[in-house]
């Protein structure tokens, strides 16, 4: 199946007992069992549920994965991750994470005894350098958040192999529609599903994919025990903002590239961060390994006071956190999603307090163009 074949048939096709075309809302905790042990595949809903399996069968097909899990949050998709390793494990991650993925592994996997390390991954270089006899995993985010700096997803899953690490990619803000990292050589995949693969604002939701049965066993094991799953309800809500993910993603797309040739060219903004754009330096590894560059951008206008000026005026961009909805989404990610990071670490990355993120949304363009146009002057 091609991509946006896929995304429509593919997982759990509808629901065999009535020829619903969609997969029902199994609002239910436990399941009648004929005899002891002799359950129908389903014995109770922190270890499986219909519509969760449903969801879970379709992200493990668009990630061209062993197996699929989804959870109540990113966050809890990615601690679930991390509580594959032990204590006394390092584990080497992109520097320019999310917010939330630094505060969890500095503020509670540290307590456990997982010791992290934040490189550049976008330089290969510093991946060999940081590994350590007890390292056991590299975790990647590209394009990352909030700069949309880019890793070489298949050369660093080969640094990691020769060294007997696990590569996890945090793949948001691309989707499977635009980068499918197992196909790369990741081991394992992690979605804020929250994000574009809703797509509308309405749901809170994690999802991680595995490449083999061990790390499957593994990981189900940690769901199970652990408890962090995603409710039925919101599983079918994430099926059905998946079905229009594709149509969605290349709107994003076109928007996008018209307002960054609008901000590239405007006096008011000093820099501007899209892997899509020529003279960003992974350029080119971006176009190898992304079919799409995405919709979001992020721009710096040299100042806290001049950006909260931007986000006051601005009428179609709505200041929130979040990304990936229809809605355009505007933030400022030293004071909102990466207030968690200290301010000198914000200032080493490059988070600087004039740094603008967008999520452009699907709204008319021109309404955009013109909707920014108003907020930079003066």
């Amino acid at each position: 199946m091609r991509r946006k074949t896929k995304l429509i048939h593919g997982g759990v096709p509808g629901d065999p007992h009535t020829g619903a075309v969609s997969v029902p809302i199994y609002q239910v905790s436990t399941y009648k069992q004929e005899g002891v042990g002799g359950h129908k595949g389903f014995e109770y809903s922190r270890t499986g549920n219909p519509t969760r399996h449903a969801l879970e069968e379709l992200i493990k097909d668009l990630e061209e994965g062993y197996a699929g899990f989804a959870f109540a949050s990113g966050m809890a998709a990615i601690t679930a991750v991390m509580m594959l390793f032990n204590s006394g494990d390092h584990v080497i991650l992109t520097d320019d994470v999310y917010g939330g993925t630094y505060r969890v592994m500095t503020k509670v996997l540290n307590r456990l005894g997982i010791e992290p390390t934040f490189v550049d991954t976008s330089d290969l270089s510093n991946i060999e350098k940081h590994i350590r006899p007890n390292t056991k995993a590299l975790y990647i985010e590209t394009p990352t958040n909030p700069l949309l700096k880019i890793t070489d997803i298949q050369a660093a899953s080969a640094i990691a192999k020769k060294h007997g690490l696990l590569t996890i990619v945090d793949n948001t803000f691309s989707t499977p529609y635009w980068q499918t990292p197992i196909a790369l050589g990741a081991d394992i995949v992690v979605h804020s599903a929250t994000k574009y693969l809703g797509g509308h604002s309405d749901v809170v939701a994690g999802l991680a994919v595995v490449n083999s049965e061990e790390l499957a066993e593994r990981l189900h094991f940690l769901q199970n025990s652990t408890g962090g799953i995603l409710g039925p309800q919101d599983s079918w809500l994430l099926m059905r903002g998946i079905k229009t993910l594709g149509v969605r993603m290349e709107e994003h797309e076109e928007n996008t590239r018209k307002i960054v040739e609008f901000l590239a060219s405007h006096p008011a903004v000093q820099n501007v961060y899209y892997p899509g754009l020529e003279s960003h330096p992974n350029y080119e590894i971006a176009k190898k390994q992304m079919r799409g560059f995405g919709g979001m951008v992020s721009f710096d206008v040299g100042s806290a006071e001049k950006a909260e000026r931007v986000l006051n005026r601005v009428r179609y961009f709505t200041l929130a956190e979040s990304l990936g909805a229809v809605e355009s989404l505007i933030s400022l990610p030293a004071k909102m999603t990466h207030a968690s990071i200290p301010k000198e670490r914000r200032e080493q990355l490059g988070i600087t307090d004039g740094l603008i993120r967008v999520s452009v949304g699907l709204e008319d363009v021109e309404d955009l163009i013109e909707d920014l146009a108003q907020a930079l002057h003066g």
